[in-house]
């Protein structure tokens, strides 16, 4: 059987206080700060300067590409205003063109051309002669709707031809108008909306307009939308392709721009309302029904105006700017957050929402990346933005005025290009200078956590060899002392007080033991005579030594030893060592009825010793905190059984130091399981894998 020798050490101990640690840091880190604080503000004053340059640079580019792009964009609001463009037609290209959220144009006079309201046309003579107050009050007042339609339709057929002299498109179609609204009146919907789309479609009446000037036959369309209740009806879809595409026709401008705006508002609100399903069907209208999904995506598609935010933006504009600046300049107008630019003739005024004129401009700036690789961000008059910012801003120039132009970086103001070479030279001397120190920050820390440590240990044992040595040698002197004060020795008593005195004695011998073990652990001279070693003889080597404690009444010592256990590699005293510490401190911890179980099996290529008791236990934290030295789960109970807290940590050394493993399971008042885990010998490792197989 070969032997040979292997020397181990493992340091235990608790940790020292951190107070000198911290000291020594301190000592360190004071000039490391003052390096650091030096080299920022050098970097940080070179900084400014290379900043300063490149801020006018980005600056001066900045507003160099807003200035031509906003002149561009005016000037390209009158591309076809000079060749004759009416106004209306000059709104859709701006606006579907992309120039601009909305425009209004001016004629020479200063109005708006569009949007402006419709005109009433001149009174003729056919429209003088008919007596429409009259036919009004048989209407409204009198409520005679047959005498009213009868009279609305005579006036109709009267001027509706245009063979005749006495033709007039605008007195006829205002007459079928008024004949529609009648016979609604009179609960004829199917009639009305024969008039408005049959009668009302023909192409005389395309241009007719009424008394304030307004499209009739777009009005005629529209309350024909609101007549025919069922979406699926074909006349729906006719009427509402007919109307949107009268809506978007620009090129007509006898369509004004307010009534434009309310019959796609209107219109788009009419064919949501028929769209939108109905939960109580008997709320319906009558005869309606849903469309199909295709159906239903179509006048979707029909009545989606890309125009009528535009026409929204414009009848805004005009409402609250009557007289619009003369500044060719991007200036906010009057209604809050729309802003206006207006065409180098001043007949052409292009409005923007806020957002879209932060949007433009920076496309514009952006257009091409800087050459200090910055971003310079357009920010509007009033917005707030951090005091950092301010100090990197600058007025936008002429065509913003008022907006500020903000500058900074993707990665923060690190990113910025400085002087390379003394910047370097700045970083790697601060660096060199700061990683010495940080070397020898932790070189004394370290130092003085281990002499802490070490100290710490040494008061621990001191305290504790002082008093757990005075217990026994108090004990055994008590007794001596007794026996020498009898005249006459009695063979009983003096047997009693012997065998006394060789229980204190192995007491003192075992702690003693425990004392120079851990010495030599934590200075890590402990050394194991490594041989095979067969586990059963191990276990009875411990057993015999504990056997007589378990002899009273009410302690028992059950011994479980699986057969066939293959041989260790290991130091067989060490080995009855551990067994003899967590024997002794099952019998410590347990009450007077001692239930202490030791089992011994082989799993996995290892033997498992495992020590049971029925004990106080252990919580979570105490568990994890068990195997360290000098701790002690019921310091009362260590008193009255002896010990200072070192077996555990000693079976954690020894078991650690032959390659296994020692753990516990444990819930408060419930005992606890100790387990022990020592690998075999290569060759009891192959025994037990022929076995298992």
């Amino acid at each position: 059987m070969s032997r040979r020798y292997r020397t181990l050490g493992v340091g235990t101990g608790r940790l020292a206080p951190w107070w000198p640690v911290l000291l020594s840091l301190l000592v360190v880190l004071v000039p490391t700060v003052c390096v650091l604080w030096f080299m920022t503000r050098a970097v940080e004053n070179r900084r400014l300067v290379v900043r300063r340059v490149l801020a006018d640079s980005d600056f001066t580019i900045a507003r160099e590409r807003l200035e031509g792009y906003w002149r561009q964009r005016a000037a390209e609001l009158e591309k076809g205003w000079g060749k004759g463009e009416p106004g209306s037609k000059t709104f859709q290209r701006c606006v579907l063109g992309k120039l601009a959220d909305s425009v209004v144009c001016y004629g020479a006079d200063e109005r708006p051309l569009y949007p402006a309201p419709a005109q009433a046309p001149p009174a003729t003579a056919a429209e003088q002669e008919v007596d429409w107050a009259g036919i009004e009050r048989l209407e409204f007042d009198q409520q005679k709707i047959a005498a009213a339609v009868a009279a609305y339709q005579g006036i109709a057929a009267a001027h509706d031809d245009p063979a005749n002299e006495s033709f007039d498109a605008n007195l006829a179609a205002r007459a079928l108008l008024a004949e529609a609204r009648c016979l609604v009146k009179a609960d004829q919907q199917e009639a009305a909306i024969r008039v408005l789309t049959e009668s009302l479609g023909r192409q005389e009446y395309r241009r007719a307009v009424d008394s304030g000037g307004r499209l009739i036959v777009a009005a005629a369309e529209l309350r024909a939308l609101e007549l025919i209740a069922d979406p699926t009806d074909p006349r729906f879809r006719t009427v509402v392709e007919r109307l949107s595409q009268r809506l978007g026709d620009y090129d007509d401008p006898l369509l004004a721009g307010p009534q434009r705006e309310f019959l796609m508002g209107r219109m788009k609100l009419l064919v949501a309302e028929r769209l939108r399903p109905v939960k109580d069907r008997a709320a319906a209208p009558p005869g309606w029904r849903l469309p199909s999904e295709p159906l239903q995506a179509s006048l979707y598609r029909t009545v989606e105006f890309p125009s009528l935010e535009a026409e929204r933006l414009a009848a805004r504009f005009c409402e609250a700017n009557p007289l619009p600046s003369k500044e060719s300049v991007v200036r906010q107008t009057q209604s809050p957050g729309l802003w206006q630019l207006a065409s180098p003739s001043r007949r052409v005024y292009a409005l923007f929402q806020t957002e879209n004129v932060v949007s433009l401009s920076q496309q514009a700036v952006s257009a091409r990346p800087l050459g200090s690789g910055a971003t310079v961000t357009p920010v509007p008059p009033g917005a707030k933005f951090s005091p950092d910012a301010a100090l990197h801003s600058a007025e936008a120039g002429g065509y913003l005025p008022g907006w500020r132009l903000v500058r900074s970086f993707a990665g923060g103001d690190d990113a910025e290009p400085v002087s390379d070479a003394e910047i370097a030279a700045y970083f790697w001397t601060g660096t060199l200078v700061i990683a010495a120190m940080s070397v020898f920050a932790v070189i004394i820390a370290r130092a003085f956590r281990r002499q802490m440590r070490l100290t710490r240990l040494r008061n621990d044992l001191v305290a504790s060899v002082s008093h757990e040595l005075k217990t026994p040698l108090t004990s055994m002197r008590l007794l001596v002392d007794t026996l020498l004060d009898e005249e006459h020795f009695q063979e009983q008593k003096t047997r009693e007080y012997l065998q006394l005195v060789a229980k204190e004695n192995t007491r003192l011998s075992r702690l003693i033991d425990n004392f120079l073990a851990f010495s030599r652990m934590e200075r890590n001279k402990h050394a194991f005579e490594l041989s095979e070693v067969s586990a059963a003889e191990v276990v009875e080597a411990a057993v015999e030594t504990v056997r007589e404690r378990f002899q009273p009444p009410g302690c028992r010592l059950q011994v479980e030893i699986s057969p066939d256990l293959p041989p260790l590699e290991a130091d067989a005293d060490a080995l009855v060592t551990v067994l003899l510490n967590l024997l002794d401190n099952a019998y410590k911890y347990s009450g007077d009825e001692k239930q202490i179980g030791l089992r011994v099996y082989a799993r996995n290529g290892s033997v498992c010793f495992e020590v049971t008791d029925n004990g106080i236990g252990l919580s979570r934290t105490a568990a994890k905190r068990a195997f360290k030295p000098f701790y002690q789960v019921d310091r009362r109970l260590s008193r009255e059984g002896g010990g200072v807290g070192l077996g555990l940590s000693i079976v954690r050394f020894i078991v650690h130091a032959h390659g296994g493993t020692v753990g516990v399971t444990s819930q408060p008042g419930q005992g606890s399981t100790f387990t022990v885990t020592i690998p075999c010998t290569p060759a009891g490792s192959r025994a037990l894998e022929g076995r298992s197989g």
